[in-house]
Parts: structure tokens; sequence; C-alpha cells
């Protein structure tokens, strides 16, 4: 059975933009965390994928790719015990300081 995130396996009438465009920070910043974490061995690509197939499908059409790996990401450190659901709400609170 094909998941969400294979593409090619789900039949769809929508066309995949595969124009370039300019990279924005948090993409680029998640895209870091991604890394940072897999060379630190907390994360590996069958972790992220299996975390991005696990986003309901219908929140899965309304994000765009990098919206996927935060949300995955975020749901993986979860996962390990890396960090709580409390920890990131009180860190995106717009009050909260960050260094």
């Amino acid at each position: 059975m094909t998941k969400i995130h294979d593409r090619g396996g789900r039949p769809s009438e929508d066309h995949i933009d595969r124009s370039d465009h300019v990279t924005e920070d948090w993409e680029l910043r998640i895209d870091g965390l991604r890394a940072v974490l897999s060379t630190k061995g907390l994360l590996n690509t069958d972790q992220l994928r299996r975390s991005i197939e696990s986003i309901d499908p219908t929140l899965y059409d309304q994000m765009a790719y990098y919206e996927r790996w935060m949300v995955a990401v975020e749901k993986l450190l979860i996962e390990k015990g890396i960090v709580t659901e409390a920890e990131i709400d009180q860190h995106m609170r717009p009050d909260s300081k960050t260094d």
C-alpha cells in the first residue's frame, strides 16, 4: 500500500510545481536542523519519511515541502523524548525569549 508521501503511487490530477523558488530562511533552518540531528545520530532518512507519512492526508496536502519536514521533525523529537510538546509550545509563545 502506498503512503501519502509516495506521489508516484497516488493518482492525482494535481500538478507538481517543479519550478525553482527562493528558499526562505526558515526553510534553510529546518534543513540545517535535520542535518545536525542526522549527524548526531538522532534522526535518519527512514525515520523522517515515516514521520512525514504519518501526517494526516488532509493536512499533508495543505502543507508545503518544508512545512512537512518541520512537523515531522517535531514529532520525532517528541517521540524520542528529546523535547516535550510543552517545551516546544513554551518556546513558540510570542513572549518567549530566544538567544
